[in-house]
């Protein structure tokens, strides 16, 4: 299956019933980590159906992928975008349906300034999602990659991107059925105190480190003071020079 069907299918997936409960978590999530994020320029890849910049504040705001809806097309792994230019780049799901996931991270390290910032929400295969996905893999969402995490993270310690914070979302039973849904809504509160990594959904908030330059202070070089400065000698050349004007007078 190619990108582009995959993240078109994932879509048409988020308006079913798991779907929607889950577009609305982590869109309560981007709003979150989203609204005290400074910079000038912010970038979505993917999933225009999920506005994951709307309670950002940056005066340059895009969505770019493959997806039908973006307004700038392009595929995740490469961008068309200068080095170090965004200050703000969110990868919904983009890593769990990208064909070459490290080739997007890679992508994202280059585009990113000094200290940008880069969110990042996947699939956890390590959940009751997961699970489900052993059985139904041949449909959307259950055919993408499902990364597990520390793998995830091994990735973006390599690239020198570190993780500030971390969460789960989506702890409930992955059924369609919406009254099923409604029955298992106690195990967002449940889950999240009494198995926090068991969410279907991970969510990384993750910054750009460049390891500062190291100071090489100069050798200074220690001046002598002459003689005739120091205050004796000052003291001194006062008092013959008080002795000539006598001697002239």
């Amino acid at each position: 299956m190619s990108t582009e069907h995959a993240f078109d299918q994932f879509a048409g997936w988020l308006a079913t019933p798991l779907g929607s409960y889950l577009l609305h978590a982590e869109a309560g999530w981007f709003d979150r980590t989203v609204a005290d994020i400074f910079g000038y320029k912010a970038l979505q890849l993917e999933l225009p159906v999920l506005d994951a910049l709307r309670a950002n504040r940056m005066p340059w705001r895009c969505q770019a992928g493959l997806s039908r809806g973006v307004s700038l097309a392009c595929a995740p792994h490469a961008l068309p975008l200068a080095e170090q230019s965004i200050d703000l780049l969110v990868l919904p799901h983009v890593l769990d349906f990208a064909s070459d996931p490290h080739g997007v991270l890679r992508e994202a390290e280059r585009v990113l300034v000094p200290e940008g910032r880069l969110l990042i929400t996947g699939f956890n295969p390590w959940s009751l999602w997961g699970l489900r996905r052993l059985r139904h893999n041949d449909t959307a969402p259950w055919q993408g990659n499902f990364l597990p995490l520390p793998r995830l993270k091994d990735w973006l310690a390599l690239l020198g991107l570190e993780q500030l914070r971390g969460d789960f979302l989506c702890h409930r039973l992955p059924v369609q059925r919406g009254r099923w849904l409604e029955h298992s809504r106690f195990l967002d509160g449940a889950g999240d105190r009494w198995w926090p990594g068991g969410g279907g959904v991970y969510c990384l908030d993750v910054v750009k480190r460049v390891r500062g330059m190291c100071i090489i202070e100069p050798q200074w070089r220690r001046v002598t003071t002459p003689a005739a400065a120091t205050p004796a000698g000052v003291a001194e050349r006062l008092r013959i020079r008080a002795r000539q004007d006598r001697c002239k007078s």
